[in-house]
């Protein structure tokens, strides 16, 4: 697909963002391209086991048609590097390649790949002396690599089970850890706008910022040069895990994170429940003045909707404007949106992320 086509297609997500957020008396988006390819950071394949040949498949989600995948060229070069090497070192060794069924590739800017494969069988010493071997001759043909072999109920890291990125935000590189299996954005040009963007909307905040579903940090570490001080929760232990390392990483001084979810931490502010978790941790000393949401495709939930409406200043990024504009019919009750942008993380799909910022009437 061509530069044209590719931007045919991201006006046409424009004009229906625009449409859906119109009834909120939206002010003109501000829209955010993505490369038109190797702009996708993580990948997962199905493999097919054909006599003496294996090779990477995708299946059409609607025909159900199995598709042969020797390039991707969505996917990171990273990653269309690693499937030429890393097949041919497979079919060498019967026990790499024996019940082997799927291959999941996580990669970074900063050059570096986890390799996950996924198994049928269980995975002893002799797989292991053999992943090892792998990890070497890849190493040897210039890749930073971590292996991964997964099957039921086991998890075999040779090495470690996540990967350092480091994305310029602003003219500042910040690193951020990511874990196999976790979380991570998977457009990584488009996710550094995202981060200039909501460190834009938040330029001479008063007070401090609270933010839901943090994951590993990902817009708190960088939001945090804009406030006073930073609260933020996540649920997911690993991701929790890696926002406490990026945290130190990127030498944030200002940034607490409690493992709870929205709906954990709404009922803990409205008193409905006490939590051993927040222990030690004084709300009050928080003054936010702004809250930061990044909710999962079903949107915030009522109750955490109302919580959100205590703040003067909103930041929604959304996944879903669907369920965005759910939100808003309640939201723009109290608060009118500023704001408004369009992120494409998923060209050539339908998906688009959105974001709005919110301020009180």
């Amino acid at each position: 697909m061509n530069k044209q086509q590719y931007d045919d297609l991201l006006a046409k997500k424009s004009k229906k963002l625009t449409a859906l957020l119109a009834p909120f008396d939206a002010p003109a988006l501000s829209v955010f391209a993505s490369p038109i390819q190797h702009f996708r950071m993580r990948a997962e394949f199905r493999v097919w086991h054909e006599q003496d040949d294996l090779y990477h498949i995708m299946f059409d989600q609607k025909t159900k048609r199995r598709y042969r995948v020797d390039q991707l060229p969505i996917a990171s070069a990273l990653i269309n590097r690693m499937m030429l090497s890393l097949l041919p070192l497979l079919k060498e060794q019967d026990i790499l390649r024996h019940r082997l069924f799927q291959i999941d590739y996580l990669t970074t800017l900063s050059e570096q790949i986890i390799v996950s494969l996924l198994y049928h069988k269980n995975l002893d010493d002799d797989w292991v002396a053999a992943a090892k071997q792998l990890k070497v001759r890849l190493e040897n043909k210039g890749f930073s690599v971590q292996i991964i072999g997964r099957a039921a109920k086991q998890k075999i890291c040779l090495d470690r089970d996540y990967v350092d990125e480091i994305l310029p935000i602003n003219g500042k590189n910040y690193v951020y850890r990511q874990v196999e299996n976790s979380f991570t954005q998977p457009n990584a040009m488009v996710n550094c706008q995202m981060l200039q963007w909501a460190v834009d909307c938040t330029q001479n905040s008063q007070g401090d910022l609270l933010e839901l579903y943090c994951g590993n940090g990902n817009f708190s570490v960088a939001l945090a040069q804009n406030f006073r001080k930073v609260l933020a929760t996540e649920i997911a232990k690993p991701s929790v895990n890696a926002a406490q390392f990026n945290i130190v990483a990127n030498n944030i001084d200002n940034l607490q994170i409690i493992r709870m979810s929205a709906e954990e931490f709404t009922q803990a502010m409205n008193g409905v429940r006490e939590f051993k978790r927040l222990k030690g941790i004084d709300l009050k000393a928080y003054q936010c003045n702004t809250i930061f949401v990044d909710p999962p495709r079903a949107g915030l939930d009522a109750d955490t909707v109302q919580l959100v409406q205590h703040y003067d200043r909103i930041l929604y990024i959304s996944c879903n404007p669907h369920t965005l504009c759910s939100n808003l019919q309640t939201l723009c009750q109290t608060h009118r949106i500023e704001r408004a942008a369009l992120f494409d993380q998923f060209p050539y799909t339908e998906h688009v992320e959105a974001g709005v910022l919110l301020v009180r009437k």
